[in-house]
């Protein structure tokens, strides 16, 4: 499975704006590091700008896509946070260890 990036969106970039999450809330926001939410709604202010930058385009794949775009880093710093150790990254996760080197070796991290 290849990862595919997220096109970015020059027309959001540092701007406020009010957008409508998928808790049905609506967020003003001004464009910050991603450190500086939380994950769900980094995902979900993410997809939104995914969706305004398709203007109307078809597309297909989307759960796998952003399953890789959010399943490689999480592997990555995991491991770095045990420093290599694959067994104790597996029991962090929740993850058998073969499928932890399946899933390190499909995104090419060992």
């Amino acid at each position: 499975m290849t990862s595919q990036a997220f096109p970015p969106n020059p027309e959001l970039s540092g701007h406020r704006q009010e957008l409508t999450g998928l808790d049905g809330e609506r967020h003003q926001t001004l464009d910050e590091p991603a450190g500086q939410r939380p994950l769900r709604e980094a995902v979900d202010l993410s997809m939104r700008r995914y969706f305004a930058h398709l203007d109307g385009g078809e597309v297909t794949g989307l759960y796998a896509m952003v399953m890789a775009e959010v399943e490689a880093p999480l592997l990555s710093a995991v491991l770095d946070h045990t420093q290599g150790n694959q067994t104790r990254a597996a029991e962090m996760l929740g993850l058998n260890r073969g499928t932890l080197r399946k899933k390190l070796k499909q995104y090419d991290l060992i």
